[in-house]
């Protein structure tokens, strides 16, 4: 894919904040590194928020990369996880350390060897989870066939209901999991916000993001 350049004419640096979990903690480090955020924490319904030279676009959490890479922004604060799933082409400048959680393999807590029988009589494993590359990945970097069931809703119900062998998704506690019966059986990915950039802003407009950068990755990591 090819990077190009945003469609911002102001001269404004146009930046993507996470909506949802992710907005008060990106609020929190963009302050503690010195960017005026100006009425950002009051935006309301407004999607577009103009701070200075900045101009921040609230967006869902797993557009963001898209944004970015298509030049909708010149940066952005965007999950890891979400990174690997979109698969397309920004440029990771800074881990910003907060909203810490783990992709994980889980399984009914008393199905291993039922599992374990099922692959070996069939050389397949069905995998229900919201997230299909990052689940593809894991099992191809193993060596494991897996056959994916793609689904957006509560992913912990799929093994109980018989509709999957396994299911990879986010935790932060595994409290979810357990209240499920269900047992961590490995880890996959580990995922924390992070600092991206349109390549093709990153080239006209070196100075500005990697100030911006430097500024984020001074922040302490609580």
């Amino acid at each position: 894919m090819m990077s190009r350049l945003t469609t911002n004419r102001t001269g404004k640096l146009r930046f993507a904040v996470p909506k949802g979990a992710l907005f008060s903690d990106s609020l929190t480090v963009l302050r503690a590194a010195g960017v005026d955020v100006g009425q950002l924490a009051e935006a309301g319904r407004q999607l577009i928020v103009t701070a200075g030279d900045i101009e921040f676009v609230i967006a869902k959490p797993t557009d963001i990369p898209a944004y970015v890479a298509y030049g909708g922004v010149d940066v952005g604060i965007a999950g890891k996880d979400m990174l690997v799933e979109a698969d397309l082409q920004v440029v990771e400048m800074v881990d910003l350390g907060f909203g810490g959680c783990r992709f994980v393999v889980a399984e009914p807590e008393d199905a291993a060897a039922e599992v374990a029988e099922h692959y070996r009589h069939l050389g397949v494993i069905r995998v229900a989870t919201k997230y299909p590359r990052i689940t593809e990945l894991h099992f191809a970097a193993k060596g494991v066939q897996v056959e994916i069931v793609k689904l957006h809703g509560n992913i912990e119900i799929a093994p109980l209901i018989g509709l999957a062998d396994q299911i990879v998704d986010i935790t932060a506690t595994g409290t979810t999991l357990r209240e499920n019966r269900l047992r961590i059986v490995e880890d996959v990915l580990p995922s924390t916000a992070r600092f991206v950039a349109n390549p093709a802003s990153l080239r006209t407009d070196p100075e500005r993001i990697t100030h911006l950068a430097e500024q984020l990755s001074a922040v302490p990591v609580e």
